[in-house]
């Protein structure tokens, strides 16, 4: 009798003991679900993700990948470049992460508002997630209902070729046809937001003034790099002048052909003209629309020649200076050269 009842009191404890264990495991699974496997984790730890320039796995959080249809409702082409989906591209991400609200919606959705810092800026923005198939069947998965994905506008402006951070990118790249020759290119890229992105472009014949945008998730931003001839591009089309001029001044002519400057004399030319610089017009270029351009510039040529009146016969030395002016167009070749057309 004894022993039975020992048995019963042993068979309530162990099942006690179970439904505790069942209890504790089941408040500890409540506990991660609401925690580490939460909601707010999870835009917390894409937040963080970006803050810490691990790329990677912030373009593969579910959710942030658009896919044909996303990106033909945003306006971008299929073959839209991710190129800027990468370490080291990113010039500042998202600091003092924090999350002031999570909100559950009536379909099981939640709408987590997370605050942070762009630079000096306080920013608050509200993701919309929701649940995906749990984990094992018990531990909560989520992805985000609108991708944070942001598309970025970039205008080359002069050069097809631009920096953001570390990385160098060509505009043309996804183009054909006569896009391939436009002075001016327009491309769109996606970029991982929230994020600060630095553009510009630095060569030995051009450069940008480096432009910072910051980029809010899920939004479409704009930015012109606008490459301007460097010192060197301006002195080595002088140099082309220069040249040119003085080229032109060996023809013993009184016009020298395919050139800029000239005389028409009256009387007899009794001896070679000889033709010497004054001063040769001060290259400046400005961007046109398609080329970089030289307005017209005057510089002087002097001549030196014997004459004789027809007049009296009389011979003598005639000096002229003779002023003219160039305009011209620049561009760089696909080998980076220098192709000039005077105007």
């Amino acid at each position: 009798m004894r022993s039975g009842r020992l048995s019963v009191l042993s068979v309530i404890g162990w099942a006690s003991l179970a439904v505790l264990l069942v209890a504790a495991f089941l408040a500890a699974l409540g506990a991660l679900n609401q925690t580490t496997y939460g909601s707010s984790s999870f835009v917390e730890r894409y937040l963080t993700a970006i803050a810490e320039d691990d790329i990677a796995t912030a373009s593969t959080t579910p959710g942030v990948a658009l896919d044909a249809a996303e990106l033909a409702a945003l306006g971008v082409p299929a073959n839209v470049s991710t190129a800027m989906f990468r370490s080291d591209v990113i010039e500042v991400g998202p600091e003092d992460v924090r999350i002031v609200r999570d909100v559950e919606n009536d379909d099981g959705s939640h709408s987590v508002t997370a605050s942070y810092r762009l630079e000096t800026a306080i920013v608050e923005t509200t993701f919309d997630v929701r649940p995906l198939a749990p984990l094992y069947g018990l531990l909560n998965r989520w992805e985000f209902a609108v991708s944070p994905i942001a598309v970025i506008d970039v205008t080359a402006a002069h050069s097809p070729l631009f920096t953001v951070g570390s990385l160098e990118l060509d505009t043309r790249a996804t183009k054909t046809g006569d896009d391939l020759a436009a002075f001016t290119q327009v491309t769109p890229y996606l970029a991982i937001a929230p994020a600060v992105y630095e553009f510009g472009y630095r060569s030995t014949l051009l450069e940008a003034v480096p432009v910072e945008l910051p980029v809010e998730p899920s939004s479409r931003a704009a930015v012109t790099v606008d490459a301007i001839p460097t010192a060197t591009f301006v002195e080595r089309v002088q140099a082309k002048v220069d040249d040119y001029l003085q080229s032109c001044t060996t023809q013993p002519v009184l016009k020298p052909a395919g050139c800029p400057f000239g005389i028409d004399i009256d009387d007899r030319v009794v001896s070679d003209p000889v033709w010497t610089m004054v001063s040769n017009p001060v290259v400046t270029l400005a961007a046109g629309e398609t080329a970089f351009e030289m307005p017209p510039t005057e510089g002087v040529a002097h001549i030196s020649v014997e004459v004789q009146s027809l007049f009296d016969g009389e011979y003598s030395q005639l000096e002229v200076d003779r002023p003219f002016q160039i305009a011209l167009s620049a561009s760089i070749r696909p080998d980076g050269s220098i192709a000039i057309q005077l105007k």
